[in-house]
């Protein structure tokens, strides 16, 4: 390809160089586009799990050494820097997708996650008295993949109502609620079924449903707890136990005195001494070492961080004109800061334990890369060009409602008789 060059010469630009040169530009386009400061809130929680768990590694790999195998002081902190670095490469590829290719892949993500489910009591991997796992040449937890999936793909099903109200979204997603759940207390994950239950919540509130629908979800899900307190085992224990007291509470109070144990500044790294007998220290009561450890003003610096990233989220959809972007994002990232404080919580004896890691700083496999690829399809979600203006979004009647001049309002047209929104 001939190119002229300043001079006025010509030169001749091969397809390698084409090639490299189009990257280069899809890079930069990224750059712009992306949300960079919810990019950073990211990698600074990323940086300090990583921390943490060089912290707790000591903790977890004494209790699980035995007299064949001794494990090293640092051996989950390595393994973990493994799975960050894949979970890492997955977020970047995620965020450079398009919108329409990031919710296409999500939605058959989380179909096959579902399937992945329904063979997890048939195919799967015992631990501690739980099915959650299937064995593929490495540990797969199915549910874990299906949060970002669930997220979008209920988003996507509540955005039909723009296109056409009449289209029963609230009983589809009721639907795919129930299937979800009942595979999940099949494992059982109590715990994650209370996480999807919360994500659908939110999702069916900001969707623009009548108040009366809204109630009737609310219902139906304390109905849920309720039952599953009555008739499960798993939950009724767990629910005694933090109430009366038990082994799960045990633990919970453990967590809850190596929490305090460092006061406001912490004993420094490696200096904790409670966390030795702190039961899964890398993983679900991480909090509690990094208070031991850091202080109990670190403690206050993660939880504001977290909700950081959710002002960020809400700070961004502001501006957005299109339900799905707005839906998919707030589930996403309300699957993400209710995992955090649900583990927070249990941290603080303010919540039955749960079995719940904590996102972006915990140890973890496949939660730690699943928990990065619904960030990278948070970024790719909430990509936008900075030089384009944009229309609000009003949730109260779902249509786009056009930036009017100060001084002056302007009123979104009503959707016409075919159901179909008209244009602002």
């Amino acid at each position: 390809m001939p190119v002229q060059t300043r001079d006025g010469g010509v030169r001749v630009i091969g397809r390698a160089n084409r090639y490299r040169r189009s990257r280069r530009s899809e890079l930069v386009i990224w750059w712009r586009e992306i949300d960079r400061v919810l990019l950073g809130l990211v990698m600074v929680l990323v940086v300090i799990g990583a921390i943490a768990v060089a912290a707790a590694s000591p903790a977890s790999s004494h209790r699980l050494s035995t007299g064949a195998k001794s494990l090293g002081d640092l051996h989950f902190f390595w393994l973990h820097l493994r799975w960050l670095a894949v979970g890492l490469i997955t977020m970047f590829l995620a965020s450079l997708l398009p919108k329409e290719t990031a919710r296409r892949l999500a939605i058959v993500l989380a179909a096959a996650m579902i399937f992945g489910l329904i063979l997890v009591p048939i195919l799967g991997t015992e631990v501690k008295g739980a099915r959650r796992w299937l064995n593929l040449g490495i540990s797969l937890q199915p549910s874990e993949f299906l949060k970002p999936g669930f997220a979008i793909a209920l988003a996507w099903i509540l955005s039909w109502r723009v296109r056409d109200p009449k289209i029963p979204v609230m009983g589809i997603s009721i639907g795919v609620m129930l299937l979800v759940g009942a595979l999940l207390m099949v494992q059982p994950d109590f715990g994650s079924t209370v996480l999807f239950l919360g994500v659908w919540f939110v999702l069916v509130l900001l969707s623009g449903l009548s108040v009366k629908r809204i109630a009737m979800a609310l219902g139906m899900g304390i109905t849920v707890l309720v039952l599953a307190y009555l008739f499960y085992p798993n939950a009724t224990h767990r629910i005694d136990s933090f109430i009366w007291g038990g082994s799960e509470f045990d633990q919970v109070d453990l967590a809850m005195r190596t929490l305090l144990n460092g006061g406001w500044g912490g004993t420094g790294l490696w200096l904790g001494t409670r966390k030795m007998a702190l039961p899964e220290a890398h993983t679900d009561y991480i909090f509690s070492v990094i208070g031991e450890e850091f202080g109990l003003i670190m403690c206050g610096v993660i939880v504001l961080l977290y909700c950081a990233i959710v002002m960020r989220v809400l700070l961004r959809l502001l501006d957005e004109d299109d339900l799905f972007t707005v839906l998919a994002s707030a589930g996403l990232t309300a699957q993400l800061a209710g995992q955090a404080f649900i583990n927070i919580l249990v941290n603080l004896q303010l919540f039955p334990s749960k079995g719940m890691t904590l996102p972006l700083i915990s140890y973890g496999g496949s939660s730690t890369i699943a928990l990065l690829l619904g960030v990278g399809f948070l970024l790719a979600i909430t990509r936008r060009n900075p030089y384009l203006s944009r229309e609000t979004f009003d949730p109260k009647d779902r249509a786009p409602r056009e930036r009017a001049p100060k001084g002056r309002t302007r009123k979104a047209p009503k959707p016409d008789d075919s159901g179909d929104s008209a244009a602002p």
